[in-house]
């Protein structure tokens, strides 16, 4: 998804992704990748029953009330007042929302294999309760997203966007399943590594997307930079000021004997 809205972003919409960019965009990319592959394998859970153990423990619950309350303070505090200039505003919103669709996600598609096995689960309250947050869930994303489309740069949002809902499910399903119990160093150096590649793929997307830098003019970017100026002392600019005031042969000449 990132490099086809950068691309189609670019040739449908006249936006451009600079070199930086670009980077930052494969910079997220490879962080994510490197995440998904040092990331262990979920915790098989089959029933309805199992699902609902593991939502009720009090380390997802706990995190769950973090998400809502963060998301609850973005819609009706940050929104209103930063939403139209900081990009991260309303696709935080859709991240955070995204831990919930995905919990819902995978929940019903244990309901769905429940249901063709002849299992009861339409008389089970999960089921129902999961339907409604995948909608809500959806329903607030699609909105906050498109918001962010009408405002931002088609190929700033969908990076963005994937890599901080990447960084949310990741984070919530080694919460929910407690992936974090089998992980080895090496997968956790690997997580780490991974994640800050992404934080790095995101700066240089967010803070150089104004700069006009290409491959063709990158030679006469290097080449326009000032020098840096040269800082000089007060008796050097004492010596300066003095030797100013005498003509240059009015000097007197001094002689140096050495013995």
């Amino acid at each position: 998804s990132v490099p086809c809205s950068a691309i189609l972003s670019s040739y449908l919409l006249g936006e451009r992704l600079n070199l930086l960019g670009k980077l930052g965009c494969l910079l997220s990319l490879v962080g994510s990748t490197v995440m998904v592959i040092h990331a262990p394998e979920d915790e098989e859970v089959t029933t309805l029953e199992e699902m609902t153990s593991k939502l009720k423990e009090p380390g997802f619950l706990a995190y769950a009330a973090v998400l809502l309350a963060l998301c609850l303070l973005l819609i009706f505090y940050l929104a209103p007042r930063y939403g139209q200039s900081n990009i991260l505003i309303y696709l935080t919103i859709c991240s955070v929302i995204g831990a919930f669709s995905v919990s819902s996600v995978k929940g019903l598609g244990i309901a769905i294999k429940g249901f063709f096995a002849g299992q009861p689960v339409l008389q089970h309250p999960l089921t129902w309760i999961l339907v409604v947050t995948l909608v809500a869930s959806i329903t607030t994303q699609i909105n906050y997203l498109n918001k962010s489309l009408d405002i931002f740069n088609t190929s700033l949002v969908f990076p963005i966007y994937y890599v901080l809902f990447t960084t949310i499910v990741i984070a919530t399903s080694i919460i929910l399943f407690k992936e974090w119990v089998t992980m080895t160093v090496v997968d956790i150096i690997g997580t780490v590594c991974g994640f800050l590649t992404i934080i790095l793929g995101v700066f240089l997307l967010h803070a150089f997307k104004d700069m006009d830098v290409g491959l063709g003019n990158l030679p006469q970017v290097l080449q326009n930079e000032q020098p840096a100026p040269v800082t000089r002392d007060d008796k050097n600019i004492l010596i300066e000021v003095d030797n100013s005031s005498i003509a240059p042969e009015d000097k007197p000449k001094v002689s140096v004997l050495c013995t």
